[in-house]
C-alpha cells in the first residue's frame, strides 16, 4: 500500500469518503487532498503529514510506512485512538453477548464472526465490576462517585474493550447532537481518560469538558485576546459556531482515546 492509498484509507474509514471534510478537519486545502488521492498521485509535503497526524490523530508510523503483514494490526494502527465499528443487532441487552466488529481494509473485509476481535469486545451483565462503565453525560465530573453523591459504578452499563482498557480508559460516554460531525456522530460511544491537571491544553485537540453548561465535546484552541478563556470549536462549524469558555468554568477534563460506532 502506497502513502497515497493510506491517505485514501483515512478518508474512507474516518471521514466516510468525504475528501472536503477530511481537508477541513486537518486544516489543509482541498486541492492538496485531490493532488494526493486524485489522478496525479502526488506525494504529500512534510507540513501536510504533520497536520494529518496531529489534527486527525493518525499514527505517523502507519502513515509513513504502513503494514501489510497483519490486516487487523494495520487497521488498529491507522489511528492512535482505535476506532471500532459495531452493528446495532450485535449490542446485547443483557448477558454479555459479544459486539461483533467489522473492519474494512482495501478490498478485504474482516468477517463479523472474527473471534480475535469480536468476542473480545462485549457488554457485561449488570452488577459486574469488569469492563469500562458507560456513564450519564451529567455525571462526568462526579465520576467515580464520592461517598454520598455522584453516579454509582454498580448502576452503569459496562463494556469490555481490551484495546481501550489497555490505554487507560476510565469511562465511556454517548455522543448527542451533530456539532462534531463528521468526526463524531450522535450515538457514538467515546472512550475517555480523565486528566487531573486541567490547567494545560494541547491546542487543536478534542477534549470532553464538564462545565456549568453541561458536558461538551469540542476541539480546543487558544484564545489570543482572552487569556482567561479557551476557544471551543465544533467540527460542524457551518451550524455550530466557535465560542469562548472561561477556564474557571471547567470542572473536569478528559481526553478521548477511542470510539465505538454503531453502523
Amino acid at each position: 500500500m502506497t502513502i497515497n492509498e493510506r491517505f485514501e484509507e483515512i478518508i474512507k474509514v474516518l471521514f466516510g469518503g468525504n475528501k472536503r471534510a477530511f481537508a477541513k478537519a486537518v486544516g489543509i486545502n482541498p486541492t492538496v487532498v485531490e493532488n494526493v488521492v486524485g489522478a496525479r498521485k502526488g506525494k504529500p509535503s512534510y507540513d501536510v503529514l504533520v497536520k494529518v497526524c496531529a489534527n486527525a490523530n493518525i499514527s505517523a508510523e502507519w502513515l509513513l510506512f504502513g503494514s501489510e503483514k497483519n490486516l487487523i494490526t494495520d487497521v488498529f494502527n491507522i489511528r492512535k485512538d482505535l476506532t471500532l465499528s459495531v452493528t446495532p443487532e450485535d449490542v446485547a441487552e443483557e448477558g454479555g453477548m459479544p459486539l461483533k466488529t467489522v473492519f474494512t481494509k482495501g478490498k478485504k473485509t474482516i468477517p463479523k464472526q472474527s473471534v480475535s476481535i469480536g468476542e473480545a469486545v462485549h457488554k457485561v451483565p449488570k452488577g459486574s465490576s469488569e469492563g469500562i462503565p458507560l456513564i450519564p453525560l451529567d455525571a462526568v465530573a462526579g465520576f467515580p462517585a464520592e461517598s454520598g453523591g455522584g453516579v454509582r459504578l454498580e448502576d452503569c452499563e459496562r463494556y469490555v474493550i481490551p484495546e481501550f482498557e489497555n490505554k487507560g480508559a476510565n469511562f465511556l460516554i454517548r455522543v448527542s447532537g451533530d456539532s462534531m460531525v463528521p468526526l463524531y456522530y450522535s450515538g457514538d460511544l467515546l472512550a475517555c481518560r480523565k486528566i487531573t491537571d486541567i490547567r494545560f491544553f494541547q491546542w487543536g485537540t478534542v477534549y470532553v469538558l464538564e462545565t456549568s453548561q453541561g458536558v461538551l465535546v469540542k476541539r480546543v484552541q487558544e484564545s489570543a485576546d482572552h487569556a482567561d478563556s479557551i476557544l471551543c470549536v465544533s467540527e460542524n462549524s457551518s451550524v455550530h459556531h466557535p465560542f469562548l469558555l472561561p477556564r474557571d468554568d471547567i470542572r473536569s477534563l478528559s481526553i478521548i482515546i477511542g470510539l465505538v460506532r454503531l453502523v
